[in-house]
């Protein structure tokens, strides 16, 4: 089997999809994406064709490591993207090639189902407490929310008790068997996450996400030393190497490698293991589309210390289109009772629309994330 052509698809509401074809008519799909970083990714994908070209495309290993080591300057969340989204149609079509899920090709599954988690709030998070209470009555055991909006590096004691009485108003609206996760988004500096993550605590969230921007994480063990409840972190590390750290130091208690930033499927399946050496869990991040969330779940079938899914369907982005809209048959993905059951098709386990694929590429995206300023003029991070 050769590969013969790859396609790029730039679809709304702000992904970029992927096919490889093959001389054995299987073809594979993938989504290589940074989020406002859509061309720039697509053009990597495009610079890595004459590589691909050509190549058995069942040899996932070796072509993973050409395009990783061949590459003098290598990483970063533009390359590992773009290697992501390559390697995510090459397990696909290696399974479709046999018959079997992904899972089956990396010994088989752990579990039966997937215990999965949706967002509430918005940006600037507000009316969560009706929202914490509608998603639970779909069948949600957990939700996760935006902690607070943007903060400057020191600000006013009343943002903290601003964003903490959002927290209780959900905890109070579900009660305390519902797992409650706050993304700090990497909007709270070191000087304001100190007393907003001591504060929280009587809350008992399921886990506090990125409670410090990435190039800050050696503060961790400082700020979050001793606190009652897990510290996530991970969606902006792209790499085995980059987690190395995280790991050795004890920084975190959760991993959140994004299976379309971090290098694909071959790359967090690595992570994972190392994870689960130092007893840490992994909850994949996953505000993408169809193939990343396929993918992010077989990888979540086999790791033990997988213990539940991000997925976007309904999030405050997706505009116009929507996960299940991109799908031949959406079931596969339907989730049930808060949990989604184990893929059974081959490969990543979906089938991808692509005649609907090409006409909404007709219209693509442009999509940014927004720019935020402080009241003094200053940015805001978003």
């Amino acid at each position: 089997m050769k590969i013969t052509n790859i396609k790029t698809f730039l679809v709304p509401p702000r992904w970029l999809f992927l096919k490889i074809e093959t001389d054995e008519g299987i073809s594979g799909w993938g989504e290589p994406v940074i989020e406002g970083r859509a061309r720039s990714v697509e053009a990597a994908v495009l610079e890595f064709e004459d590589l691909l070209i050509g190549r058995d495309p069942r040899q996932v290993q070796d072509i993973w490591q050409t395009l990783y080591r061949t590459t003098f300057y290598r990483g970063g969340p533009i390359l590992m993207s773009a290697i992501a989204g390559i390697d995510q149609a090459l397990w696909d079509i290696k399974g479709k090639a046999l018959g079997v899920p992904v899972h089956e090709l990396l010994g088989g599954k752990v579990r039966d189902k997937m215990r999965m988690y949706c967002w509430i709030g918005g940006d600037r998070p507000n009316d969560v407490g009706r929202q914490a209470r509608e998603v639970v009555e779909k069948g949600f055991t957990a939700f996760k929310m935006n902690g607070t909006p943007e903060l400057a590096i020191v600000d006013s004691h009343k943002k903290v008790d601003d964003a903490v009485a959002r927290v209780a108003e959900a905890r109070e609206a579900v009660g305390p068997d519902v797992g409650i996760a706050i993304d700090f988004h990497g909007r709270v500096h070191r000087p304001m996450a100190k007393a907003l993550l001591r504060e929280l605590e009587p809350y008992h969230p399921m886990f506090v996400e990125e409670p410090v921007l990435p190039e800050h994480l050696s503060c961790l063990k400082e700020i979050a030393g001793g606190l009652g409840y897990p510290i996530a972190t991970g969606e902006r590390v792209f790499s085995r190497y980059g987690f190395r750290d995280i790991l050795e130091q004890r920084m975190v208690d959760i991993l959140q490698p994004d299976i379309s930033h971090c290098g694909g499927i071959t790359e967090l399946f690595k992570i994972a293991a190392m994870a689960e050496a130092y007893d840490v869990a992994i909850a994949p991040h996953c505000p993408l589309g169809p193939c990343t969330l396929a993918a992010s779940l077989q990888l979540d079938f086999v790791s033990y210390n997988a213990f539940i899914q991000e997925q976007s369907m309904g999030i405050h982005y997706n505009v116009d289109n929507d996960v299940l809209d991109y799908l031949v048959d959406p079931t596969p993905l339907q989730i049930k009772d808060g949990y989604l059951p184990v893929l059974t098709g081959p490969g990543l386990g979906v089938e991808i629309n692509e005649a609907f694929v090409e006409e909404r590429s007709k219209e693509g995206h442009s999509w940014r994330n927004p720019v935020w300023r402080h009241e003094d003029g200053s940015i805001a991070e978003w």
